[in-house]
């Protein structure tokens, strides 16, 4: 498989933006393609496959941790900041990673865990060894386990307490996650320089910046819940103000599973500005239960939210990612209907949430694949792609914990999947073999043949998507339709929000999540009734607007319209 494109790489566009019209792909350095024939992905690997990415139309990569660890916690219990696991290769090998992604103009996001280190950790291990030492206070230490009860335990499944016990330190140690992955004392500035220094050491190497993860833990106290605790912005402001100082144009992404208008705190002000970018969590269960209602009230909701956010901040959204589909966010009744819908078997179940891929929580629909790709990459944000999705990959339910949508990428019939030339038996994690999935015919090399695949069509639209910028910087709008299975918004982009080369441009998108054919009868607001409507991906023309805005439409089962809405707005007194 050749994916050189027929000209020379441009180089790395130097737009200090470039996180708010960029798609992302996250990629599982162990998952994706094994260069050495250990059973393991590494970063050579990774890098012979970035002609693929480029193809496919991806800005930018985010990287799971590839720290040296243990690896109980999937590279998030961390040994050592400043090592690469020795199995995903070298220093070396990320420096050539970061150099051949910015010759393809595609940036580098990484993984920081903030929060916590593994027990392996050399800090942990002076700390509990030496209290009195100068790592004594890295982490937070109890006589006793008998406070902060308040604060919830996470991993219910797993952890009864936030506190363990340390035979040598005879101490109780706080952690909000696994036992094994010791909480750091925010409270003791030492810890703030360590973080600033690893933050030095890898955007050095020319790293664009970093997902924050689990970052409304940070700080925990004796009366407050854990979580959003006000050290936690203080340090955040720090934290960016430093990294705007030193490092301009590089990006934080925040992980906070929590409502837009409580995440939105963390991105900051216009004044003291905090994180670059935050995801968006609400939305992604309210797709999934749209998909099997066929009912968008949810999703009306969410997106009419108005939630006021710093100049140049964006959102981040996605599907599915490396965890769990999480339910956190949605009412007792929704949680229990989409457990019904989407993890009927126990072993589907991790959690507060659902441990599988895209492809298999949509029974391998295509329609329903492609709805919720046009939805994705439609909304207001960047879109984050998760490796394998899109050629439709399975997961493996038998697996442990998370592992089971982490296996390796399927790029060929061949042996492995074309992931790796070892024995089958010592790749990190079985390739899916599955009967509806199996890497026999769900693999790159495959689709690539097939025009009609879904790797087609997902590229096809991520690059429709890069040639409609109103599509990542545009504002939205939701539309009220007359029909509960539809949903309607405007993204529109101003004249101040365009590049040099780009003109504003408004864009009407419509989604049904109806089993059947349905109409739609819309009313757009006086400023938006265009002069024209074209279906941008057809080139189709549809009948204006009447004079008091209405649009009537047709739409197949679960399908959508992107049209653009050309002329010029109506001025609005």
């Amino acid at each position: 498989m050749d994916f050189r494109l027929p000209y020379a790489h441009r180089g790395l566009d130097h737009d200090p933006q470039w996180y708010r019209r960029a798609v992302f792909y996250e990629v599982m350095v162990r998952s994706f393609y094994d260069s050495d024939g250990d059973g393991v992905g590494d970063i050579p690997g990774l890098i012979s496959k970035l002609d693929y990415l480029e193809w496919l139309g991806i800005d930018a990569l985010w990287l799971p941790p590839f720290y040296s660890s243990p690896l109980k916690d999937g590279g998030y219990d961390v040994a050592d900041f400043r090592q690469v696991l020795p199995e995903f290769g070298t220093i070396e090998d990320f420096q050539e990673l970061v150099a051949q992604a910015h010759s393809r103009n595609m940036r580098v996001v990484m993984d920081l865990p903030l929060n916590h280190t593994s027990v392996d950790h050399e800090w942990f291990q002076e700390s509990r060894s030496n209290p009195d030492g100068p790592y004594g206070d890295y982490y937070v230490w109890s006589d006793t386990d008998q406070i902060r009860q308040q604060i919830r335990v996470i991993f219910t499944d797993t952890e009864t307490s936030n506190w363990a016990f340390d035979s040598e330190r005879r101490q109780f140690y706080f952690h909000r996650f696994f036992s094994h992955q010791p909480d750091l004392n925010y409270h003791n500035p030492r810890v703030h320089d360590e973080v600033r220094d690893i933050a030095r050491f890898w955007l050095a190497m020319g790293v664009d910046g970093f997902r924050l993860d689990a970052i409304p833990y940070l700080y925990e106290s004796d009366e407050g819940s854990g979580e959003s605790e006000p050290e936690t912005h203080e340090f955040l402001k720090k934290f960016r103000s430093f990294l705007d100082e030193e490092f301009p144009g590089r990006v934080l992404i925040a992980e906070a599973n929590q409502w837009p208008k409580e995440v939105a705190a963390y991105l900051g002000t216009n004044e003291e500005p905090e994180c670059h970018m935050a995801f968006d969590f609400p939305i992604m269960p309210r797709i999934f239960y749209a998909l099997r209602s066929q009912q968008t009230a949810s999703l009306n909701e969410v997106l009419s939210e108005t939630t006021e956010v710093p100049e140049g901040a964006a959102w981040g959204v996605f599907l599915r990612n490396h965890d769990e589909l999480t339910l956190e966010m949605v009412t007792e009744e929704e949680k229990q209907a989409l457990y019904g819908w989407y993890a009927y078997d126990p072993r589907m179940r991790v959690n507060v949430g659902i441990r599988r891929r895209l492809a298999t929580l949509l029974d391998n629909s295509r329609k329903e694949l492609e709805l919720a790709h046009g939805l994705l990459l439609s909304l207001p944000g960047s879109p984050f792609l998760y490796y394998g999705d899109e050629i439709g990959m399975g997961d493996n339910i038998w697996l442990e914990d998370r592992d089971s949508s982490r296996t390796p990428m399927q790029w060929s019939p061949d042996r492995n999947a074309g992931f790796s030339a070892a024995d089958p038996g010592k790749l990190y994690l079985p390739v899916v073999q599955s009967l509806v999935y199996n890497y026999a015919f769900s693999n790159v090399e495959t689709q690539l043949a097939q025009q009609a695949s879904l790797l087609h069509w997902v590229r096809n639209l991520v690059h429709l998507r890069k040639e409609h910028p109103v599509l990542g910087v545009g504002s939205l709008r939701v539309v009220p339709t007359d029909n509960p299975s539809a949903l309607a918004f405007i993204r529109d982009m101003q004249a101040e929000d365009c590049r040099p080369g780009e003109r504003p441009e408004t864009m009407l998108c419509v989604y049904s999540f109806a089993h059947h054919p349905i109409s739609v009868d819309l009313q757009l607001p006086e400023e938006f009734r265009a002069n024209r409507v074209t279906d941008v991906m057809g080139g189709a023309s549809f009948p204006a607007p009447t004079e008091q805005g209405h649009v009537t439409l047709t739409l197949p089962a679960q399908s959508f319209y992107w049209l653009s809405l050309a002329g010029v707005k109506q001025s609005v007194a």
